[in-house]
């Protein structure tokens, strides 16, 4: 598999986790929901670190690097950084919290979020910002 093959497996899976979301959430299975949307977003995250020649071991490490390399340098717009961020989050408290459920109200709004932020990512992929 080539570098690229890589990078367009990560946005696929991105895309795929995306609407594996859509169909949590259309059987009211939020928590469920929020981890797909956290992954769909790690996974094109994942696609521009590689892109740009970047290895992370960690969900940390990517949360990290992204912050560095593409939020913190204005690459990718910080609200981008924050939603991530709010994600893994999120994604922790659904996984492994006890005695918490997310509800539509919060998962709901989202998804137009988080399409944006997939799509934005692809776009630095395609078309990489001069530095």
């Amino acid at each position: 598999m080539t570098k690229e093959d890589y990078i367009n497996y990560r946005l696929d899976r991105a895309y795929e986790a995306f609407e594996d979301a859509r169909l949590l959430a259309e059987n009211d299975r939020w928590n469920t929901a929020i981890n797909r949307l956290y992954y769909a977003s790690f996974y094109s995250v994942i696609a521009l670190l590689i892109k740009n020649g970047i290895e992370t071991q960690t969900h940390d490490g990517v949360r990290t690097q992204f912050g560095l390399k593409f939020i913190k340098t204005g690459i990718i717009d910080k609200k981008f950084g924050k939603l991530f961020t709010k994600l893994f989050d999120f994604r922790l408290k659904g996984d492994y919290g006890d005695l918490f459920d997310f509800d539509k109200d919060i998962v709901l709004p989202l998804f137009d979020e988080v399409e944006l932020l997939i799509n934005t990512v692809k776009a630095e992929i395609v078309t990489p910002t001069k530095r």
